[in-house]
């Protein structure tokens, strides 16, 4: 079997397409305008996605469209000449649900690879091996699935088959990601991608014969939150999840920030790759630990995979867990070590900052001789987009980011 997973990053856009790239995806799953499942994210409308497509193939990274929408009878007609633009694009595999769309991209882009989506729910190898039948060349496996569960459709299942799974980010608290909630209560079709997420919301009861009066069924300090979800974070347990076969580690995160694609697509490069040089003395590195931790999250656990746990699932409120923030994003860097930013959010001359670049552990510094266009030092840095210049002692990449420990809110 093959050792080396590969690391499958979400790209809502070009930029985060582009940042998870550069900290070490193997490929990446994008969606044009329609038919995705994350309809919230920015995407691609037809121009980006030929961009974005020869973008990543020239840095030697695949890229996997998301066509897996449960469509109606009214959102076929537009479907035969967009599955006929990504196969002239170069589109590596077709991410699927439907049945109905599968026969039409046979018949409309027959030269494209086919991964059967988490939303058809595969929990067993006569699922799996179904779609290898019906010429899958992946399937991407629901997420109620236990490492063992997964270990034994692996070994029931053709080898040539790959098995995708989700190791980190958000869960649906639903089925597999099926679900009506937010179609009853918004009028927004989660199964066409456009998710209120009502399943986030704060709710209280209110009883028939009291009107405008709302109880909480459990009270906290902020409300009661029913259907709330922890974020998946398996980054302690590559080995484990090699061994039960999968073949692609999936981050969850379209709708998510350029800075978040980088941190975690870094952090489970680094993992992957540690134990890819010593399988059995594997030892995580410290700080792949913590970048999971710097990026905005709910509390974390481990899903599924190790069965039904007494911590379990739901998370009580719905608050982000946000230590840090990003202070720049990149502008010019050259190999002197002199970069430019453009500034996010405020930092103080002396306060301590981090830089990150791909490749790397974190680099720990205190912004001192911190100057902007004009040359000026200034005790405060704090107009938005401003352009910052540092001068580091080494050659800083052109996707270096600039983050800090949050400012607390009195």
């Amino acid at each position: 079997m093959n050792n080396t997973p590969e690391l499958l990053s979400p790209a809502g856009d070009l930029d985060k397409m582009r940042f998870g790239i550069a900290y070490g995806a193997d490929a990446v799953y994008m969606a044009g305008t329609r038919f995705g499942m994350r309809a919230a994210a920015t995407n691609f409308d037809d121009n980006a996605l030929r961009e974005g497509i020869a973008y990543a193939h020239a840095h030697g990274v695949k890229c996997y469209i998301t066509v897996n929408i449960m469509p109606s009878n009214r959102d076929l007609p537009a479907l035969p000449a967009y599955l006929e633009l990504l196969q002239d694009a170069g589109a590596d595999a077709l991410i699927i649900a439907d049945v109905g769309v599968l026969r039409m991209a046979r018949r409309y882009a027959p030269k494209v690879p086919v991964h059967i989506s988490t939303q058809t729910s595969i929990l067993n190898h006569e699922a799996a091996n179904y779609w290898a039948d019906e010429g899958a060349e992946r399937i991407v496996l629901a997420r109620e699935l236990s490492l063992e569960e997964i270990a034994e459709i692996r070994a029931k299942t053709p080898k040539e088959l790959e098995i995708e799974a989700f190791v980190h980010g958000a869960m649906c608290i639903s089925y597999s990601g099926r679900c009506l909630i937010s179609q009853y209560m918004t009028g927004r079709d989660a199964n066409h991608g456009a998710c209120a997420q009502p399943c986030r919301w704060n709710y209280s009861l209110m009883e028939e014969k009291r009107p405008g009066q709302f109880f909480p069924v459990e009270e906290d300090g902020r409300g009661t939150y029913l259907y709330n979800s922890k974020d998946m974070c398996m980054i302690e347990h590559v080995p484990e999840l090699i061994e039960a076969g999968i073949t692609s580690f999936k981050i969850e995160g379209r709708n998510k920030t350029a800075y978040y694609a980088a941190c975690v697509t870094g952090a489970y490069r680094a993992a992957i790759d540690t134990y890819k040089k010593d399988p059995e003395n594997f030892v995580l590195p410290q700080f792949c630990r913590d970048e999971v931790n710097k990026v905005s999250h709910r509390e974390y656990y481990t899903g599924f995979y190790f069965g039904n746990q007494e911590n379990g699932q739901h998370y009580g409120d719905s608050q982000y867990i946000r230590e840090y923030e990003v202070v720049g994003m990149p502008v010019e860097c050259d190999d002197s070590g002199k970069a430019v930013f453009a500034l996010k959010n405020r930092f103080f001359d002396g306060e301590e900052l981090e830089l990150i670049q791909p490749g790397q552990a974190p680099y720990v510094f205190r912004a001192e001789n911190v100057t902007d266009d004009e040359g000026t030092k200034r005790e405060l840095f704090n107009v938005p987009q401003m352009r910052v210049h540092f001068a580091f002692p080494f050659k800083v990449s052109e996707w270096a980011i600039l983050r800090k420990v949050k400012e607390r809110s009195e």
